[in-house]
């Protein structure tokens, strides 16, 4: 059944993606028609049709993007620290990024997941996962923000991730690089890979209601690297679809020695038996370390609990609930159509787009069509009887395929830099269009849905040569926007984006408006530091601990003059801003501070830690511009030597205070 690819032949593909990265199509110029702008103008004050939720790769952040106009409408801290909303700053959501490893700053974001109700986005969170560190986040999208991060053990590159399940029941992620089990069993020799290195998928579970996240179980599969994957749907809910590359179990020199077999695999998994497996007893409790933090609104301050067992099933044991599928040749894209019969293998070395039916996968599985020889001890199926059929000559480097509501599939090829649209019954090439340049992941409104939108498609490309004003050696990342109402693609705006876009979803604009939350009940604040009201501002000294208890409003800060603050004093600015306007936050921040600012929404506390260096003065001020007096929303804080005699006061206007005395 495997074949194998010669070193020139690695070479001539080589030399083939370096050039398709570099060459400047001729219909570069031409690719925009005269009447685009019409399609994408978004008149001053009115709003886009559709949210698109975008990956920020290596900047570890979400961002979001109106659509058609292509408006940045928001970064959404998730993994990486942000100094312009505080994110990982303060206080509070410092442990919303502690992992077993400790505090980790960043993360490597690839791909999004909207969460689901009968194989539909519902608008309550989107799914997001950490490649690098590897993790799971929950954003909330009444507030879009980070509401919930897990960590996840014996995994390494959590990039076949996150993924869900019809209902959302659960959010699946496979681990990139396999690796020996977390703890003591991973210090083994490299050279003993195929004996000791074993891939992980997580199961987590998610709480219908609240959103709450859980490893519910990890199945324990051969060591091959998972890349994407897919759930079910309709007739095929209850599986899920996993492209795995290195099949060969190669630890070295990957780009030769994983490529060597002419099929990978498609690992189809029956989670449904899984889970009945797991339900009777049979997983295995395997002591680990895992962090597992959530973000309370009410307290508006994250905690981080290191949690130290998960449940594991190992796949070998039950051949039942894993099969392979032969597919050509290291697979990435894995996408399941509307229907739930079609899954679409994408080969980035391949060019060919292999199509399998769902079922002719079941009835090979229970005819026992399998080939001679097992993978790892478990069953592969024969590519014929799971094959529905191959599109031929679609283009080369395919990656990913998204669909429309009219039974046709679009793919991205990376090689060729194009979109191609298909169709999925008889499996002809309707279109193309070309990217400009080397274009990865594509979406579609819905695309990955029982019900798709349709009506537009962006791609992400990697490259972006000659398409905006040059920025030195790095060029902006790239989305491009199609037109797929149409028989034909019509390329109708391009527009940069943060670095660098993996993947994106997108939802109607009308499905999160009525949600979103505008302001925090000032009333309902329960942060254990916030004042309420001017009368309840203080500043107390706890040993060396100063807790200022601060208020923020248009235009000025209570206390706006503090004094007695000493050398060696750790300094916790709790801020609360009493406005109950919608977007009017406050800033703070402190010169020479080694931290970051605050960003206060109306109604919310938040802490930021200050450990002066020196003697003298320090302005405060407010970061977020707010009102015409913005400027004079200032005052000062006054620094002494250790043990001083300059008592501990604060004040505002000509009002001053004592503070209360010191508690030890």
């Amino acid at each position: 059944m495997f074949t194998k690819i010669n070193k020139p032949s690695l070479l001539i593909l080589s030399l083939v993606l370096l050039s398709a990265a570099s060459c400047k199509p001729k219909s570069a110029g031409n690719a925009v028609s005269k009447d685009a702008a019409s399609k994408v103008y978004v008149p001053p004050g009115k709003y886009d049709e559709f949210y698109n939720f975008v990956s920020g790769g290596f900047s570890g952040q979400l961002s979001v993007y109106g659509l058609p106009s292509g408006r940045l409408l928001r970064v959404i801290p998730v993994f990486s620290v942000d100094p312009e909303k505080g994110w990982g700053y303060s206080e509070e959501t410092k442990p919303m990024l502690n992992t077993s490893h400790g505090f980790v700053p960043w993360d490597d974001l690839h791909h999004v997941e909207m969460s689901m109700t009968d194989g539909q986005a519902d608008g309550k969170w989107v799914f997001v996962n950490g490649n690098n560190t590897p993790r799971l986040a929950r954003v909330d999208l009444k507030t879009f923000r980070t509401a919930e991060i897990i960590e996840l053990p014996n995994s390494a590159g959590n990039h076949s991730s996150p993924f869900g399940t019809e209902n959302s029941e659960y959010i699946v992620a496979g681990t990139r690089f396999s690796v020996p089990e977390d703890g003591e069993a991973g210090d083994v020799p490299i050279s003993t890979y195929k004996e000791n290195f074993k891939g992980h998928i997580s199961f987590v579970s998610v709480n219908k209601e609240t959103g709450d996240m859980n490893i519910a179980f990890q199945l324990k599969t051969p060591g091959v690297n998972f890349d994407l994957a897919r759930s079910g749907k309709g007739k095929s809910n209850g599986w899920f679809f996993f492209s795995c590359y290195n099949s060969e179990q190669a630890n070295t020199l990957l780009e030769v020695n994983a490529s060597k077999r002419d099929k990978d695999f498609i690992m189809a998994v029956n989670w449904k038996k899984a889970e009945e497996y797991i339900k009777a007893g049979k997983g295995k409790k395997q002591a680990v370390k895992y962090a597992h933090n959530k973000y309370d609104e009410q307290t508006h301050t994250a905690t981080s609990e290191i949690k130290t067992e998960v449940t594991v099933l190992d796949v070998t044991e039950f051949p039942d609930i894993v099969y392979f599928i032969p597919c050509p040749k290291s697979p990435h894209g894995c996408d399941v159509d509307p229907t739930g019969e079609y899954i679409v293998g994408s080969g980035k070395l391949a060019a060919l787009l292999p199509v399998f039916s769902y079922d002719k996968i079941q009835k090979a599985i229970a005819e026992k069509n399998f080939e001679p020889e097992k993978y790892s001890g478990l069953p592969v199926i024969k590519y014929e009887a799971a094959l529905y059929g191959e599109v031929q000559k679609p283009g080369l480097g395919p990656l990913h395929t998204e669909f429309d509501a009219n039974g046709n599939a679009y793919t991205s090829f990376f090689v060729s830099s194009e979109v191609v649209k298909w169709n999925i019954k008889d499996l002809k090439v309707l279109d193309r269009q070309p990217t400009y340049y080397s274009v990865g992941h594509l979406m579609i409104p819905g695309g990955n849905t029982k019900k798709p939108f349709g009506k537009y498609l962006v791609a992400y490309n990697k490259i972006t040569k000659d398409r905006y004003l040059p920025t030195g050696p790095e060029l902006s990342q790239s989305a491009q926007l199609y037109d797929i109402s149409g028989d034909k693609m019509e390329l109708i705006l391009d527009f940069p984006t943060i670095g660098e876009p993996h993947y994106a979803q997108a939802v109607p604009a009308s499905l999160l408006l009525p949600k979103q939350l505008k302001i925090f009940d000032i009333n309902a604040n329960r942060h254990p530091y916030a004042a309420k009201g001017e009368a309840e501002t203080k500043v107390i000294r706890r040993g060396n601990q100063i807790h200022v208890y601060i208020t923020a409003v248009r235009s000025h800060f209570a206390p706006d003059n503090i004094e007695g603050v000493q050398l060696g004093d750790e300094v916790y600015f709790h801020v609360t801003n009493l406005e109950q306007d919608w977007d009017v936050p406050h800033g703070f921040g402190v010169k020479g501070a080694a931290n970051g600012e605050l960003l206060i929404m109306p109604g919310e506390t938040l802490t930021l830690k200050w450990i002066p260096d020196r003697t003298g003065m320090f302005p405060i001020y407010c970061t977020d511009f707010c009102s015409a007096l913005h400027q004079e929303m200032s005052g000062y804080v006054r620094v002494s030597p250790k043990g001083s005699n300059v008592p501990l006061s604060f004040s505002l206007g000509d009002k001053p205070k004592k503070a209360e005395p010191a508690v030890q």
